[in-house]
């Protein structure tokens, strides 16, 4: 039975593809992903950064925030415009209660409808400069114009039903119907299902908080070197740290400078 649910898991993961991202990402050749793999490099062996004062980091995500809000809501607004009642209005917040340095998107209020970004007060004490700021704001904000947690909801859906309806056909063939087993598949279906698209789905919002830190006026290469960091992915109590859902890698760097060049590629050719 291990083998089965293994089998039906990879089964499950190519079945919900049509649930990947929206947005084609840019090409990236051999002397982007070297370019990448350098800055990489520099960026997780640069000597221990200074850990700025609380009131250093609230001040510096109220500067940030006032740039880059009304930046990321018009850009929103307009890749979003063909879908009725969409949301483009983030509340930022500041996560005082959370010890972990961390940034997130989710939804709050009733029917979780009301869009929000928060950041934990250690993740303001880490970043380095705006620019890391306004990078992972904008990454945040790409989750939002992705629609990655409406997309994980319905592949969690589908992976339940469909290993659900799997596994109770497999037992019922075999004349032991075993509600227990099926109720282990459809939660290893929904687990699967979540999480199938999670790594494309940073990528993307990569690329989405590239160009909006970019439009705001900052420069998304210094900003994306806070990804190269390390970091352990959970606490010593057990919570999950930014780099929990976020592995550091040279390819999520390299996302950011192919879209830097696209992004000059573009100005260039408005300019003609």
């Amino acid at each position: 039975m291990k083998y089965f649910n293994v089998l039906a898991a990879c089964l499950l993961a190519a079945m919900v593809s049509a649930c990947g991202t929206t947005y084609q990402m840019p090409g990236i050749d051999e002397a982007l992903n070297g370019q990448a793999s350098k800055m990489f490099a520099e960026a997780q062996n640069a000597p221990d950064r200074r850990v700025s004062s609380v009131g250093t980091g609230v001040a510096r995500f109220k500067r940030v925030a006032r740039r880059v809000e009304p930046v990321a809501k018009q850009f929103c607004e307009r890749e979003l415009a063909s879908q009725p009642n969409f949301d483009c209005a983030v509340l930022l917040e500041i996560d005082r209660e959370m010890k972990e340095r961390n940034a997130y998107f989710t939804y709050q209020g009733p029917g979780n409808q009301n869009p929000v970004i928060r950041f934990t007060v250690p993740m303001l004490q880490d970043a380095k400069n705006d620019d890391e700021l306004a990078f992972i704001l904008g990454h945040e904000y790409g989750h939002l114009i992705g629609q990655h947690v409406q997309k994980q909801q319905q592949q969690a859906v589908a992976g339940a039903l469909i290993l659900g309806v799997m596994t109770a056909a497999v037992t019922g063939s075999a004349g032991s119907y075993d509600s227990t087993l099926i109720d282990t598949s459809v939660d290893l279906g929904a687990a699967v299902g979540g999480q199938a698209f999670s790594q494309t789905y940073e990528l993307e919002s990569d690329m989405l908080g590239t160009r909006i830190a970019a439009a705001a006026g900052y420069d998304p290469i210094e900003g994306a070197k806070y990804f190269a960091r390390g970091e352990e992915p959970k606490s010593e109590n057990g919570q999950l740290s930014f780099w929990g859902t976020h592995p550091p890698d040279a390819e999520r760097v390299a996302v950011v400078l192919a879209t830097v060049h696209q992004i000059e590629t573009e100005q260039g050719l408005e300019r003609k």
